[in-house]
C-alpha cells in the first residue's frame, strides 16, 4: 500500500525537475528576443533563432513583450531593422488577419514599418 504513494511522489519531483528547466529557457529566450527588438540588433536576433533552430513562424505567438507580439514591440521601440527582420519572418496571411497594420497606423503613424508591414500583407504567402 505504501508503493503507491511513494511511487507517484517520486514521479511527481521527476516531472518538476524535467518540467522546470525548459520553462526557464524559454522564458530565458523569450526575454533574450525582446531585449534584441528593443535594442534593434536584428543580427542577435537572428543568431538566437539560428543556434536554437527556431523558425519565428513557429514560436511567434508564445512570445509577448511588454505586452505586446513582437511585430508590435518592434514598433513601439522604434526598431525597424529587427521589425523588418520579424516581418518577412512570418506569413503574409498571418500579417493580414493580425490587425497590426491598423493598430500600428492608430497608435504609431510614423513608424517606418508600417510600410514594411502593409508591403508584406499585399504581397501574399
Amino acid at each position: 500500500m505504501k508503493v503507491l504513494p511513494a511511487m507517484l511522489c517520486s514521479s511527481l519531483l521527476t516531472g518538476l525537475f524535467v518540467v522546470s528547466p525548459v520553462a526557464h529557457a524559454d522564458q530565458q529566450l523569450a526575454a533574450s528576443m525582446c531585449d534584441y527588438v528593443k535594442a534593434d540588433d536584428k543580427n542577435r536576433f537572428r543568431k538566437l533563432l539560428s543556434d536554437n533552430r527556431l523558425r519565428l513562424r513557429n514560436i511567434y505567438d508564445g512570445v509577448m513583450c511588454d505586452g505586446h507580439p513582437l511585430v508590435r514591440f518592434a514598433v513601439v521601440s522604434n526598431a525597424a531593422g529587427a521589425g523588418e527582420f520579424i516581418i518577412k519572418q512570418l506569413p503574409a496571411a498571418q500579417i493580414s488577419s493580425s490587425g497590426d497594420i491598423a493598430w500600428a497606423e492608430a497608435n504609431h503613424a510614423g513608424s517606418a514599418l508600417i510600410a514594411v508591414l502593409k508591403e508584406r500583407a499585399g504581397g501574399g504567402d
